[in-house]
This record gives C-alpha cells, structure tokens and sequence, in this order.
C-alpha cells in the first residue's frame, strides 16, 4: 500500500477507518492503546479496497462538506474543497445583496450529492432551493443528504442538455441564482488524473469531449438568460485552463460584473455573471 500512499495519507486513512468502524477515535488510541476490538474484517475489507484505489470517502460512505455530513457513493461525485470555496463566494454575494429576510430562489444545476444545495439551504434558512440532475441515483443520494442535514429541497430529474426532458412548471419557474459545477474535464486531461478519481467516480460528472469544452456551460447560461430574475447572479465552477473562454461566453450571453476567481491554489475555478431581467 505504501506504493500508492504516502505515510501521512495511510495514517490518516487509519484513523478514519477505526472511527468508522469501531468509534475509536485518535485520542482514545492513544489513551489506550492496548484496547481491543472485535470484528477484524471491516477493516481488512477497507484495506483491501484502499490496495484497489478506491476512496475513502466511498469505503465509508460519506464525507464532510462545508461543515456537514454528506452520504456518498460511487454515483456522486466525492465534494472538494474548491466546491466549499464555490459555496462560499454564492453565500457573501447573495447575503451581501439581498436582505436576510427575502425569500430567495436558487437552482444547483448537476447537484451529484446534493452538496452545494445542501449547504445553501443549510446557511440560507429563507432560500428555495432547487436541486438538478439528469442521475436519478444521484438525486436519491441528494435527497438523502438534505433529509441528514434537515433542509427542504425541491428536486428536478432532467437532462440539462434536452429542454424537452423539463416539466412545463419547472420551465416557467424564475431564480435569484443559479450554480452549477458541471462536467468540465477533457478527455485529454484523464492522463493526468489518478486512479482513485478515474477508475471510481462517475464518468459522466467529470469529463466532457474535447471538442466542446463547454458544451454544459452553454446550456446552463442559455437556461439562466430564460430563468434569472431581478439581477440575477450565474456562478460557476469551471476548467482552471478556461478562464477567458468562459469570460467570453458570458459576455455573449450579455451577463455583466463577471468575476472570475482563483481558489487557494491560485487557479481559475470560479465565475460569476450578473444579468437584469424584468
């Protein structure tokens, strides 16, 4: 194992593992390290599936996001930290510009687990949130997670990229904001990326043909032109190497005050637009 982890990576995994199963946290291992625990296969199974490349969020279950607990599987993507940063920019902007007492409606387009919706909901208690996704499992994982983290989320089954698959209500609802962090990764990427991301997580949130990077992005901000209501904000996850393509695409779609933000690593992850309509 130690061929594929480092030895703060297998440490770690360790502590994680013998929480999960046994509730034996760090600090009572080291109180008392010659405790015993019964039941050695849970963890001989995990340890096998670690030798495989598999996650640890998907060997337990779950994972934490923005201060809360997420189920996970292998039909959702495992949430990042720079989706956390996401969540956090959509939160200063809409708390800075609406009053705390407005009901705001928020559509999370490809919400996988249900992680930014969640949250949303979680840290905007007067907010409608809308969670979209074309995976059905994916939306039974979400809806899970809102039910974990006692938030009310309405759910749309859809394929962004068919309008016909929408409901006629859905179609005719208005939003404050729209997010998305959809599939941006390009098939020219996969040689760069590591087993346990490409050989586990689901193919069909993470990566988009090389010819038409952003075949979501144009899809998304075609449905936000028609739903955005007031000054309506677009926020967007995107390609660290798609910046200015993504500034020209909203440029085209005449959305103003577009902001494009760097997370902690100092790559363009983020985008925001904002466009008036009546």
């Amino acid at each position: 194992m130690d061929r594929i982890y480092d030895k703060n990576e297998i440490d770690s995994f360790f502590f994680i593992l013998i929480e999960t199963f046994y509730g034996v946290s760090r600090i009572d291992l080291a109180l008392k390290p010659d405790e015993i625990v019964g039941n050695e296969e849970h963890i001989l199974t995990a340890l096998g599936a670690l030798e495989l490349e598999q996650p640890i969020q998907y060997i337990i279950g779950q994972t934490e996001f923005y201060g809360l607990n997420f189920k996970v599987n292998e039909h959702v993507l495992i949430p990042r930290p720079e989706t956390e940063e996401l969540v956090e920019w959509v939160l200063l902007k809409l708390k800075t510009k609406h009053s705390s007492h407005k009901t705001l409606n928020i559509l999370d387009v490809g919400t996988g687990s249900g992680c930014i919706a969640v949250a949303l909901a979680k840290n905007l208690p007067n907010a409608k949130v809308y969670a979209f996704d074309v995976s059905k499992e994916a939306l039974t994982v979400t809806k899970r997670n809102a039910e974990l983290n006692d938030v009310a989320i309405e759910y749309v089954e859809a394929d962004i990229l068919n309008s016909d698959t929408w409901s006629k209500d859905f179609k005719s609802l208005k939003f404050d904001a729209i997010v998305s962090n959809p599939p941006y990764i390009r098939e020219q990427e996969k040689q760069f990326m590591k087993g346990n991301v490409l050989n586990n997580e689901p193919h069909l949130a993470l990566f988009v043909k090389d010819e038409d990077p952003l075949l979501f992005y144009r899809a998304i901000t075609n449905l936000a032109v028609k739903s955005l209501q007031g000054v309506g904000m677009l926020f967007f996850e995107i390609n660290e190497y798609l910046g200015n393509e993504m500034i020209q695409l909203l440029k085209s779609y005449n959305f103003s005050e577009i902001e494009l933000k760097q997370d902690i690593y100092k790559k363009d992850r983020m985008i925001k637009g904002n466009i008036v309509n009546g």
